[in-house]
């Protein structure tokens, strides 16, 4: 791996162990801590059990297979509570597609009535949840065991080709209707990249697109210094590792070393990552950080990486001419073209003008990727105060955001 490369997945390495610490360490408030959740690990339980049926919603479990051999988890809330929602047997079906490091239970942390997926099912909408490959509800694969590098090798370029179809396809065969289709960070990247290509864009209807994270070259954090000084051998360590486990104790021993930098503020390293989140709640954040993050494949991180470095929405890049030209045909990876999703795709976007991952300035270089879309089908919703997560776990967001989400999806009916 060329050296800028290195360079580029130190920094997106860095930050994402440095939130995770931030998390694990330093999140708890005196006086306001969640209560200690004593029932069994939700990966035993299932996710229906342990956030949905426990808030009166029917909720089913279920298995899709990838055409690569992956079993993905995937949870359906058809209705709202029982006596609730409405729209009778055909409820148009939604699905929910979570971003990186992270599982379907983050559309699930906030109470009913702050819940995006709980919002849908009451307002009519047949609600799915995807949990991609890797995650602690998708470790599974006819053949390959996750304790095995092989089980993780793959980028978000297999998200595209092989996670998302075979959700919708199985989504649309149980339902028989068009899929809406929400994303929220990682989420949006697989949802352009894929209607890009053409990958089961005749089942979806509508796709709403939270904290698009397409373009990534103008990302605005301020770990930028402490990176660059932290920056040391380290963390080469860790790039032989295939899975990427956020709780493991390498990444936590060596940052609880970094932050006795009295220049670090490990205090707040939240925003420094994020943005200044403007509408979280204490309570909702610390039942995210019970059960969040989640690992992913350390060459999916590297793929983001290049997003970074590169400037430009692309397949991985093998880092050598020769090992490209044999997975593509070419020596340099092609890119994703976004001017080929078809132009009546009704898109509802919507990004924060506090989020230092989802920056304003790549926010705009998607919107100019999309400037040949039919400007009826394209509804673009700017929210000065909002960063990354306020999208899914604000307090505010169903006023501000899923109201309008909602009302979008009616219009495509």
């Amino acid at each position: 791996m060329a050296p800028h490369s290195l360079s580029s997945f130190a920094f997106f390495t860095l930050c994402t162990f440095l939130i995770v610490l931030h998390f694990e360490t330093f999140c708890w408030t005196p006086g306001h801590s969640a209560s200690v959740d004593d029932n069994p690990d939700p990966a035993a339980r299932g996710m229906c059990a342990a956030a949905v049926a426990v808030h009166g919603y029917e909720c089913q479990e279920f298995d899709v297979l990838t055409d690569d051999g992956y079993i993905l988890s995937v949870q359906r809330i058809p209705h709202g509570r029982v006596g609730g929602g409405s729209g009778g047997p055909n409820r148009p079906p939604v699905l929910l597609q979570h971003g990186v490091l992270v599982d379907g239970m983050t559309w699930l942390v906030n109470p009913p009535e702050q819940s995006l997926a709980m919002i849908l099912a009451d307002n009519g909408f047949d609600v799915w949840i995807s949990n991609i490959r890797g995650t602690r509800f998708s470790r599974r694969h006819v053949t390959l065991d996750p304790s095995t590098p092989e089980f993780w090798d793959w980028t978000w370029d297999d998200l595209v080709f092989h996670d998302l179809p075979a959700i919708l396809e199985f989504m649309f065969k149980k339902t028989g209707q068009k899929i809406h289709y929400v994303g929220h960070s990682m989420g949006t990247l697989i949802a352009l990249a894929s209607f890009s290509e053409g990958k089961q864009i005749d089942k979806v209807r509508s796709a709403a697109l939270l904290s698009p994270i397409a373009y990534l070259s103008h990302m605005t954090t301020e770990l930028g210094v402490l990176v660059a000084r932290a920056f040391v051998g380290e963390i080469t360590t860790m790039f032989g590792l295939a899975e990427f486990n956020p709780k493991g104790e390498p990444v936590s021993n060596f940052l609880k070393a970094l932050c006795t930098d009295p220049e670090v503020d490990c205090y707040n390293l939240l925003d420094a990552l994020t943005g200044k989140n403007c509408c979280l709640n204490n309570s909702t954040v610390e039942l995210f950080l019970r059960n969040e993050p989640q690992s992913t494949a350390t060459k999916n991180l590297v793929h983001l990486a290049q997003t970074v470095r590169d400037g430009i929405l692309s397949r991985y890049d093998y880092g050598n001419a020769d090992f490209n030209e044999k997975h593509y045909g070419k020596p340099k990876p092609p890119a994703y073209d976004l001017s080929k999703i078809p132009s009546d795709l009704p898109i509802y976007l919507s990004y924060g003008g506090e989020d230092a991952l989802s920056d304003v300035k790549d926010v705009d270089i998607l919107l100019d990727s999309l400037k040949l879309h039919d400007e009826d089908k394209i509804h673009v919703q700017y929210i000065k105060d909002y960063a990354h997560a306020d999208f899914i776990m604000g307090e505010t967001a169903k006023d501000i955001v899923y109201n309008k989400i909602i009302a979008f999806f009616r219009n495509q009916q």
